[in-house]
């Protein structure tokens, strides 16, 4: 039997879903190339059913990081893995509609471009689109961003490279350093290995978002397979290659990370850092070493590695991916250790505890004393009032411990609340840009060039016409110093708790004891998450089921745990604390009668169901914290695995 027809009984038995024999008979119809057919015709001749489900049952959709999947196949063909490279990277990456590879790539770059032309021509403004591509050290990295400025230079766009991998945050500042259109970073962040993205920025530096995602997703499935063939070929000889000047303008503006840079002269700061393979100690290591740091690299992780061979995963999220760098910090008595992921937008900690050991920090625990220290500094050096003000702001998502809530009201300052994903954290700062140059053009008739305007002269203007944006964070290892940068930048979080950690010493204590001193003065918190993976076709419709469940028939209680309120801002209208909606989402906020909370919702980049675990307790003395710490933690577990209980018989229905 042929392959069409093969396909076609495999779909009237039930085999493969009717979505993807669709889906195979688009492409099979698209005159692809022989080695793409040689893999649907070698993956249909094995009855490869849940491989080409997998590979073909959608389409790749934008979400909270553009769009991420496999490039390698679970069963990948004889193929598409050829003859692979020193690092193993195959010789194509998959083909299916569900993956990242030359054609969803090449048709996401279309997209983009017809979306960025229509965007500026309705502005009347007639320059060619222009793009810059970053990207990170992933099975086909290089050769997806050189296929994006190909084909997007095809089009008559101007197409930016940089001369090997960048971080995330670099491409988010030359966006706005070059006055590019938009921007695209090829990383899947801190997935497996056989995860590649394409993450996409508009002109303000920031992740796309409404109505600019929707508008892009509608052009890229505008584009047909068929149109495709014209741009596989790459042709590099219209693409600018960015050179030391760009690293440089980023470099500078990094380094403003630090509020306080005379701190590293006070003490001699010691830091163990690892890029765990990626590309945080191209710009990392100068920053921390500038600011007068003394670093130790791990030297078995230093190395641009796609497999990353020493973790079980690249994301500093996992206490796995530190130990290296915690064995050599332990082994020279160094004061803490900072880790990047393979994009560099994420940061993990953990530092030396008044026992001489290394503690590890959870995200929020680092935002946490990121905004305590950064909102005390300011106040110190003058740059926002003693009082506080509502017109300086910390940024936070919801899913973000509620300690950081405590820390803004207790100095005073704004907290704003933001759905998950930074690129709302970005939308927030473009809003409080907006609002001050739409205040000095009414009022004094100034057209503010807001780049090009010192850091410390927007600082008092913002305070004065819109609002100082002092810190963002999510719980997932993700810090924002200031606004130069429009997404979570791990090279300045590297900085920035380099300096607490510094200013801390300086004063003979631990950030374990400074800590401490957090909690005592707002109260103990502790979060927990439980992650769900449903990987493939048959693993989306149960995090469908659990999404549709509590919308339809909401949690009334958990075990001997009752619920007091459920929020669904997927149907309920919700508003921040500037009064502005915030957008509707399938996210779910769940209050319990002990007064812990939890809150719900599908992760957008990886295949998983996330509950964010909150609890809390008062603490009046020092001698009593460490008992409330145990009390605390106790109920937590307790309370996640009855959630977890809930969650796993709402997904088989």
């Amino acid at each position: 039997m042929s392959t069409l027809p093969a396909i076609q009984a495999a779909g009237q038995a039930g085999k493969i879903l009717p979505e993807t024999a669709k889906n195979l008979a688009t492409w099979l119809g698209a005159s692809l190339p022989a080695w793409a057919v040689a893999s649907i015709d070698e993956l249909v001749a094995k009855g490869a059913w849940e491989e080409l489900n997998n590979r073909f049952y959608k389409d790749l959709e934008f979400g909270t990081g553009g769009i991420r999947g496999r490039t390698i196949g679970l069963l990948p063909t004889s193929v598409e893995t050829g003859t692979p490279t020193g690092q193993g990277t195959p010789a194509y990456a998959a083909i299916g509609s569900n993956i990242l590879n030359d054609f969803t790539l090449t048709r996401a770059t279309i997209g983009l471009f017809r979306y960025t032309k229509k965007y500026l021509t309705a502005a009347g403004r007639a320059e060619a689109p222009s793009l810059v591509i970053a990207h990170d050290v992933r099975h086909f990295s290089r050769h997806f961003c050189e296929l994006a400025a190909s084909a997007w230079t095809k089009l008559g766009g101007n197409a930016y490279i940089f001369e090997g991998p960048r971080s995330t945050p670099q491409l988010s500042f030359s966006v706005r350093y070059l006055k590019a259109h938009a921007g695209v970073v090829i990383t899947a962040s801190h997935n497996p290995p056989h995860d590649n993205g394409f993450k996409a920025y508009f002109e303000d530096g920031a992740q796309v978002v409404a109505p600019h995602d929707k508008g892009i997703v509608n052009e890229v499935n505008a584009v047909s397979l068929s149109g495709l063939a014209a741009f596989l070929e790459k042709d590099l000889s219209r693409v600018v290659t960015l050179g030391r000047p760009a690293d440089d303008a980023y470099l500078a503006v990094a380094t403003q990370a630090a509020i306080d840079p005379s701190v590293f002269k006070k003490t001699k700061l010691k830091v163990a850092f690892t890029n765990i393979h990626g590309t945080g100690g191209v710009m990392s290591v100068p920053l921390l070493i500038h600011a007068g740091a003394e670093v130790h690299e791990v030297q078995e992780q230093v190395a641009f590695d796609a497999r990353f061979p020493t973790v079980k995963s690249p994301n500093p999220e996992n206490a796995e991916a530190l130990s290296l760098a915690m064995k050599l910090a332990e082994k020279e008595n160094l004061d803490v250790v900072l880790a990047t992921d393979p994009d560099c937008d994420r940061m993990g900690v953990s530092v030396r505890g008044p026992d001489g050991k290394q503690h590890l920090l959870t995200g929020n625990q680092i935002g946490a004393l990121l905004a305590e220290y950064r909102l005390t500094k300011y106040k110190e050096l003058g740059i926002i009032p003693a009082a506080g003000s509502q017109s300086v702001a910390i940024v936070k998502t919801f899913v973000t411990t509620s300690l950081q809530d405590a820390i803004g009201r207790g100095h005073g300052v704004k907290v704003i609340n933001t759905l998950t994903g930074f690129k709302w954290i970005a939308g927030k700062i473009r809003g409080y840009e907006e609002q001050l140059k739409a205040a000095l053009l009414k009022e004094q008739g100034i057209a503010l060039d807001y780049d090009a305007t010192p850091f410390a002269t927007r600082v008092k203007l913002l305070q004065k016409h819109s609002t100082f944006y002092a810190f963002g964070c999510e719980e997932s290892y993700g810090y924002l110093p200031n606004d130069y940068v429009r997404d979570k930048d791990g090279n300045a979080a590297c900085l920035m708790f380099a300096e607490l950690c510094a200013a801390v010493k300086a004063q003979g204590k631990t950030v374990i004891e400074y800590l401490d001193e957090v909690y005592l003065k707002y109260g103990f918190c502790l979060e927990g998450v439980v992650n769900l993976y449903y990987e493939g076709a048959s693993g989306a419709a149960k995090i469908k089921r659990i999404l549709e469940t509590y919308r339809s028939a909401p949690p009334k209680a958990f075990g001997d745990v009752g619920v007091t309120k459920f929020q669904d801002f997927g149907v309920e209208v919700f508003k921040d604390n500037d009064g502005e909606a915030i957008p509707k989402q399938d996210l779910y906020v769940v209050t319990l009668a002990n007064g812990y909370s939890f809150a719900a919702r599908g992760s957008g980049t990886e295949p998983k169901m996330k509950f964010y675990v909150f609890a809390s307790a008062p603490v009046k003395t020092a001698a009593e914290l460490a008992t409330v710490k145990t009390q605390v933690k106790a109920e937590l577990d307790r309370v996640k695995a009855l959630i977890e209980a809930d969650a796993q018989q709402r997904a088989e229905g």
